[in-house]
């Protein structure tokens, strides 16, 4: 039995309402779920949906999902994708136990389902090429027409099966297809390919096969193996489900799982497709599959983002029965919920400014305290250091501001946050007529940002000491792709719509010392600007880097419509 102590019941979906009924019917005394991926890349937010569901209702029923590695084509399949997947589960919060299953644990067995099949005259052996097989299987308006090795005796096929096993064919040279109906409307039912001859050697099982099972066979029949009870699918699978169900009824197997579609996650803004990752990654568009602005699960860590938030997200989008497009802001108000909850508060100036303050005394230094969030006082608080020199965001000052600039200009006030009121007194330029300093003065009786006398201002900045600040790199990242959808038009390369704006890097940031020794489970807010975290790959001791998680409004609309 697996637990999942973070899954609570989910409102009755159309699945879990399938479920909920073959249990009170009696037709299953419990449910076994799987999670079948191929370990050919990472996983991305699209397979944290089947995860949660998967795991999820297992858990709400007291039963057991499965973690099986579909591991069916060596030619892609690697142990370093079997071990990212393995931790970005186990990061959701989700444990396997001892139900950690690979297809090619069966490969004896599928043969030898494969052997039944060609005795009892469902499968035989076809020497044609594929693209002769792609003309033989007709249209989705034209029937196909059948092999001329179609009605080989089973002798014949049973030899040549066993010769294609002992790698005494040319690899592509010949399959091994099942028998159903070439004039199928159904495509998957003209005789699909159970097995094609593939010298690669295996993760896993080394050289032992030069034959491998295709998908829509292994699956099927791994699901059957292990008891499953309830296979969920994506609906790109609800074609195949005949095939499915074919395989098993005519094996005749002791268990027969009941496959269930439901809608794949399409997101705004990304593409979904591991091929098409995988280009990114490959073509150096990213710096790799945990790129922090991919969204795989691995590239969402590494931004900063929770399980938590991951699992409400998958929650809060459902399941349906038909395609549709999920808005990429969903997925930020997620984290930005969380983060909002949970994230402690710090100070840092991304682009700074200095800020000299003429009449502060030159050796005094202050430590100012200052609570971890406003509204949860069992955070605490921590102490910052304050002194004549700050660091002051570069936006919070302008020589003639607009109406409604409330931050700093000259000869205006603002409150320096928990510390004091300053006034802009003189502004310091280069030879080029860069603002470079500003020389302020402040109210010494205004400490903690009240004014003694009642008087009102409107502006609060943030700000860090400069003779205590910790300077760091920051990343700022954007959306991967600058339009909703990066496939909408078939003809041109999803790549044209990439977000040139989507890193930007900061390395002169100045940030509160506190932060000197976050690690990268750590999360903050920095104040006024977004939510952080230190990169978990390359922030080091005394050098370190954080990456920019989310922004603390959703702000991509205001800017599309600039």
């Amino acid at each position: 039995m697996t637990t999942q102590e973070h899954t609570n019941p989910k409102s009755k979906d159309f699945i879990r309402t399938i479920i909920a009924n073959d249990l009170s019917s009696g037709k299953h005394s419990t449910v076994t779920t799987r999670f079948p991926p191929e370990p050919n890349g990472f996983l991305h937010i699209g397979h944290a949906k089947s995860i949660c569901l998967n795991f999820g209702v297992a858990s709400e029923n007291n039963g057991t999902c499965h973690l099986r590695f579909d591991d069916t084509n060596p030619s892609k399949e690697e142990e370093a994708y079997v071990e990212a997947i393995k931790t970005d589960v186990a990061w959701l919060g989700f444990n396997w136990g001892d139900n950690l299953f690979f297809a090619s644990n069966y490969f004896e067995k599928l043969y030898s389902y494969a052997v039944e099949l060609i005795k009892m005259g469902k499968a035989y052996v076809c020497d044609l090429s594929p693209d002769e097989m792609r003309t033989y299987r007709g249209t989705l308006t034209e029937p196909g027409k059948d092999s001329p090795y179609r009605n080989r005796s089973a002798e014949e096929n049973l030899t040549l099966f066993e010769q294609m096993k002992a790698g005494e064919f040319a690899d592509g040279s010949r399959v091994l297809r099942a028998k159903i109906d070439m004039s199928s409307g159904n495509i998957n039912m003209r005789d699909p390919v159970l097995y094609r001859i593939l010298r690669a050697t295996h993760h896993r099982t080394g050289d032992t096969w030069c034959i491998y099972p295709m998908y829509d066979y292994t699956h099927c029949l791994s699901d059957a193996i292990e008891a499953i009870t309830h296979s969920l699918c994506t609906l790109e699978f609800a074609d195949h489900r005949p095939l499915y169900d074919w395989v098993l009824d005519t094996l005749k197997t002791p268990c027969h799982p009941q496959q269930i579609e439901f809608a794949r996650l399409n997101l705004t803004y990304t593409v979904m497709s591991k091929r098409k990752l995988l280009q990114l990654v490959n073509e150096e568009y990213v710096s790799g599959w945990d790129d922090p602005r991919m969204l795989t699960i691995s590239g969402l860590r590494r931004r900063g983002y929770t399980p938590a938030s991951i699992r409400t997200f998958c929650d809060t989008i459902g399941l349906a029965k038909r395609e549709s497009r999920v808005d990429m802001a969903v997925l930020e108000n997620c984290i930005r919920n969380d983060l909002n909850d949970n994230a402690p508060r710090a100070m840092a100036v991304l682009k700074p400014l200095k800020v000299l303050i003429t009449n502060y005394p030159e050796d005094q230094e202050e430590e100012l305290v200052i609570a971890n969030h406003p509204k949860n006082p069992e955070m605490g608080s921590r102490t910052v250091p304050f002194c004549r020199e700050i660091y002051i965001e570069q936006d919070d000052f302008l020589e003639d501001p607009p109406k409604k600039f409330f931050r700093l200009a000259p000869g205006r006030e603002v409150r320096l946050r928990a510390a004091y009121l300053v006034t802009c007194d003189e502004v310091i330029k280069d030879e080029n007529g860069n603002i470079k300093e500003l020389h302020c003065s402040y109210d010494p009786a205004s400490r903690g940002g009240s004014a003694p006398d009642g008087r009102k201002v409107k502006g609060t900045l943030h700000w860090v000491s400069a003779r205590h600040a910790l300077q760091a790199e920051v990343r700022l990242y954007d959306r991967l792709f600058n339009i909703e959808n990066p496939e909408i038009d078939k003809d041109v390369d999803f790549k044209t719509h990439l977000n040139p704006n989507s890193l930007e890097v900061l390395s002169e940031c100045m940030l509160e010392p506190n932060l000197s020794t976050a690690t990268s489970s750590d999360h903050f807010q920095f104040e006024r600007l977004g939510y952080f975290c230190p990169d978990s790959k390359d922030s080091l001791p005394g050098k370190p880097v954080f990456n920019h998680t989310v922004t603390l409004r959703d702000t991509w609309d205001k800017v599309l419509k600039k």
